[in-house]
């Protein structure tokens, strides 16, 4: 079976992927039989020889191939910075690669999974009719609403449309950063129904300012604030990895925040293009890209990927990473 999952929806598409993963085997086989590929880097011959690996164990075997397609998009999109290859060795290795798709054993199970392509991108097209493709992009405007809804309601709790309101306007359309919070709120409500005042106390200013305040204290370094801060947001209920996510956001943001101020986009403009919930936090953000220089909210910056890559590598347990993290960051 082929499945291809794209768009910029991460979220939504990570939770099919799980649910392709809970079928494909049982959990103490399924490790063995998941085989994860970059998708710009392996070759054809490559991708078949995994591909017609038998099972160990199991019926079936996983092979999850990413950025395959965007390696085939027409402009060249590519997420390094290989040497495009030569037009006819282009259109040999996509015939190949969609025969050999097209054609998998049926012990096999594949996932394309891809951000932004478009229509017309070549290999979608050669494989549309021998897969099953799912398309998830960014819920906008009145879409999210039932989703927080539904997903209040599959926690077992009850909202009010002014509270789903609330929650739509702070958060926006990352499903991550809302599905964390919707736990949280109903965790807290219980059997009470989640009403505006429990939002703005849980997800509101009190939240972005925790963020804004650690990401000051770090870029200001001082560290001791910074741990402090950490440490008051992790006993609210936060997981270990949403600081990590908020932090590198916030600096993403500082630094294309900058970059507009510079172009002389109003602010309006701005909190537009980047996305953000609020007033606040576009003038904190301003604020934070005032006061530092570019240099140094880099380094932080690359210092908060290397770090991400430790915890999802399993080298260091995500509380104790961010912990060194900052004191690494101090003066």
């Amino acid at each position: 079976m082929l499945y291809i999952l794209h768009g910029e929806d991460d979220y939504s598409l990570q939770q099919w992927l799980k649910q392709i993963k809970q079928g494909a085997a049982t959990p103490d086989l399924l490790s063995a039989n998941t085989t994860v590929l970059d998708g710009e880097q392996v070759s054809s011959a490559q991708l078949n020889t995994v591909c017609e690996t038998v099972p160990f164990l199991s019926e079936k075997r996983l092979v999850i191939v990413n950025g395959l397609l965007e390696r085939f998009e027409a402009k060249g999109k590519s997420r390094g910075n290989k040497k495009k290859k030569p037009a006819v060795e282009r259109e040999n290795e996509l015939d190949t690669l969609a025969k050999n798709l097209a054609n998998l054993p049926d012990s096999t199970e594949v996932v394309l999974v891809d951000e932004k392509i478009t229509t017309n991108n070549p290999l979608l097209k050669e494989l549309s009719a021998a897969a099953q493709i799912k398309h998830f992009p960014l819920l906008k405007g009145r879409e999210l609403r039932p989703w927080i809804q539904q997903r209040v309601s599959a926690e077992g709790g009850t909202i009010s449309p002014q509270a789903v309101d609330l929650l739509a306007a702070l958060i926006g359309n990352n499903l991550w950063i809302m599905s964390s919070e919707i736990n949280k709120l109903v965790l807290l409500n219980g059997s009470r129904r989640i009403e505006e005042t429990g939002v703005r106390l849980t997800v509101g200013y009190a939240q972005e300012a925790n963020i804004f305040a650690i990401v000051d204290a770090i870029l200001e370094a001082r560290p001791g604030r910074a741990a402090g801060l950490l440490q008051r947001l992790l006993q609210q209920g936060a997981s270990p990895t949403y600081p990590l996510f908020m932090l590198s956001r916030q600096l993403r943001l500082i630094i294309q925040a900058g970059e507009l101020k510079k172009q002389g986009k109003p602010g309006p403009e701005i909190q537009r293009r980047l996305g953000l919930p609020s007033e606040f936090a576009l003038r904190r953000t301003l604020e934070q890209a005032n006061r530092n220089s570019l240099p140094r909210i880099k380094r932080v910056y690359d210092k908060l990927l290397a770090t991400d890559l430790t915890i999802k590598t399993g080298k260091l347990d995500a509380e104790l990473a961010l912990n060194i993290l900052i004191a690494e960051l101090g003066p």
